[in-house]
């Protein structure tokens, strides 16, 4: 078994820290970039909600952090059905300076048997953010089903989204290891150059790396680095930072 040491010094560049509460002040989301500057090294990118976008990356271009990428969320989180919202929002949050935009698929109507709305949000944002990584949040703990849950990721990758990401961490079911294997094979089985993003419960190095080791069995560990492979939390950067300080884990709460 690898050890705790490689696993955090793997899991610490696939970071997407992320603060995502109502409560998010300035202040608070310089801290989160702050922290995302770590003495080991750099996270992949920091999520915020749009209105932060700017302050972020005014933030970590003041730390020498540029390489840092920030993301934020679009028709988030609720995955409404008006696909003029989730254009909107996605074009406004590209003019903050929003490197990522992670968009949250209509599963509800998805459920309910209607394909034309996510096609539509799908075609809108992927036109609006072109050259920019999108990220479609699948929310597989609400969907559930194996087969609508594939039939989600599919649609997402022919529609062009550069990552298949689990969930938005706001729902009683988030990622699971079954519905990773799911996403990691739908982009697989395509003929895009896609990636999978693991969000909600991620909290340990131990939980990171059951999700690492499926990637390595279906990729190799030559394709698990961020252009393919993200950790959406914001408690796990304080266990990796723990484990990488050779102290024993820290229990962090949050997400």
């Amino acid at each position: 078994m690898t050890d705790p040491i490689t696993i955090a010094r793997r899991c610490l560049p696939l970071i997407d820290l992320t603060s995502l509460n109502e409560q998010d002040t300035p202040a608070v989301i310089h801290h989160l970039c702050d922290q995302a500057a770590t003495r080991f090294g750099p996270v992949a990118a920091v999520c915020v909600y749009p209105e932060h976008v700017h302050g972020a990356r005014t933030r970590l271009d003041s730390l020498g952090a540029s390489v840092i990428r920030v993301a934020t969320v679009v028709n988030f989180p609720d995955g409404s059905h008006d696909a003029a919202r989730a254009e909107r929002e996605t074009r406004r949050a590209l003019s903050a300076g929003a490197d990522e935009i992670d968009l949250v698929f209509p599963w509800r109507a998805f459920l309910a048997g209607d394909s034309s709305i996510g096609i539509d949000i799908l075609q809108r944002c992927r036109k609006a953010s072109a050259g920019c990584v999108l990220k479609v949040i699948l929310e597989t703990g609400e969907l559930k089903d194996p087969e609508l849950i594939r039939a989600a990721a599919d649609m997402a990758l022919a529609e062009g989204a550069d990552f298949l990401k689990t969930s938005t961490g706001k729902t009683a079911v988030s990622a699971t290891p079954e519905s990773a294997q799911i996403l990691l094979q739908a982009v697989q089985d395509s003929a895009h150059n896609a990636g999978v993003k693991v969000a909600g419960g991620v909290r340990r190095v131990a939980d990171a790396s059951v999700y690492l080791a499926l990637a390595d069995e279906m990729f190799g560990p030559d394709w698990v680095r961020p252009a393919h492979f993200r950790f959406g939390a914001s408690a796990l950067l304080a266990d990796v930072l723990s484990v990488l300080d050779g102290g024993a884990p820290t229990l962090v709460t949050g997400y």
